[in-house]
């Protein structure tokens, strides 16, 4: 049963860093690749650490696989606010 959960769960992040690779390379502007690039690869990433869950043996994996995506999560979103940051000030300026 947890290798068919598995299984689910990263095949739907996979769905989703697909999603976002396609909305990068085809929408028009910074903004809305951003915007689908993060979007997508934050829960792409979830449901690949859901998936990975089910395969750990004790709470310090667990622990640690959440610590992991919390860290990307923040650096996305970071990084993401600095390349926004960066398009504004080109367009202006």
């Amino acid at each position: 049963m947890a290798d068919i959960a598995t299984i689910a769960f990263t095949g739907l992040g996979l769905c989703f860093f697909i999603a976002g690779t396609i909305g990068l390379l085809r929408f028009p502007d910074v903004f809305t690749r951003l915007h689908a690039l993060t979007k997508a690869d934050n829960l792409g990433l979830g449901f690949i650490t859901l998936g990975m869950l089910f395969q750990v043996e004790g709470w310090r994996e667990m622990a640690l696989l959440v610590l992991i995506w919390a860290l990307t999560l923040l650096a996305a979103g970071t990084v993401s606010q600095l390349i926004a940051r960066a398009a504004l000030k080109d367009r202006s300026g």
